[in-house]
């Protein structure tokens, strides 16, 4: 016999599967499954998902983004999209988790009704492209127009602490027609007091810490990527104490 969680039901974001073991042995009730979280997420590896569906014992939605930066996406970007959410449907994951802008700051709705569509019975989440909707409110309605379940935002500000007057707007405007998921700097400190003062039913977080790779031959003269030639040596991971005591402290 399942029960349901004690509210507020508790999203962590993760990268990779190790990732999402150690976000659900400190308490997760869903996870947010990526890869390079330090591009906001990515879309995660097939193998990934597999192992994910093998080893899970908690609802996690899969990130579908072709790339960071913005979510303004080509039509070739937007076909791969459309390709992802059909074969995560055939896999069988809980849900999907992926948002597509027009230029002028607006929901793409003919692009977000497609795909939620190609995800048939999955979880649908608009992820944080919403935050960089120029119409909150109206970018809310559309998303109800296109069907999606839930909406990942901060209040349109960096921290939830700077957006929450919009996060308890947007709580009383979802109603019972979408979940607000609210994001954006959660912590062991302030968790409580924004969804006291939100009144969100869901929040979502990473806890996060850098640790050093375990490699004993380093090469300072090579980089695989941008100018911090010290991230070939820093692996970040999920910090299971620190999940475990945030979500302790949101569920009191």
């Amino acid at each position: 016999m399942t029960t349901k969680p004690r509210l507020p039901l508790i999203e962590i974001c993760v990268e990779g599967i190790d990732g999402l073991l150690a976000a659900q042995a400190a308490g997760a009730d869903r996870i947010e499954l990526c890869a390079s979280l330090i591009e906001g997420g990515i879309t995660p590896s097939f193998g990934t998902v597999r192992a994910a569906l093998d080893q899970a014992s908690v609802p996690f939605h899969v990130m579908v983004r072709p790339r960071g930066g913005d979510f303004l996406y080509s039509e070739t970007e937007y076909a791969s999209m459309l390709a992802d959410v059909s074969v995560l449907r055939d896999l069988g994951v809980p849900g999907v988790v992926f948002g597509c802008l027009d230029a002028d700051g607006t929901i793409d709705e003919g692009r977000m009704s497609e795909l939620t569509q190609a995800a048939g019975p999955l979880n649908v989440t608009c992820h944080r492209a919403f935050d960089m909707t120029r119409d909150p409110a109206e970018a809310l309605e559309a998303l109800i127009r296109c069907k999606v379940g839930r909406v990942l935002t901060s209040g349109q500000r960096d921290t939830a602490v700077e957006g929450l007057p919009l996060l308890a707007d947007l709580v009383r405007q979802a109603g019972d027609r979408i979940v607000i998921l609210g994001c954006g700097g959660l912590n062991l400190h302030n968790i409580a007091e924004v969804r006291g003062k939100t009144g969100l039913a869901e929040m979502h977080f990473a806890a996060l810490k850098d640790m050093p790779s375990a490699m004993d031959y380093r090469n300072p003269r090579v980089g695989m990527g941008g100018s911090d030639l010290d991230r070939e040596y820093r692996n970040t991971l999920t910090d299971t104490p620190l999940v475990a005591a945030t979500i302790a402290a949101a569920k009191v």
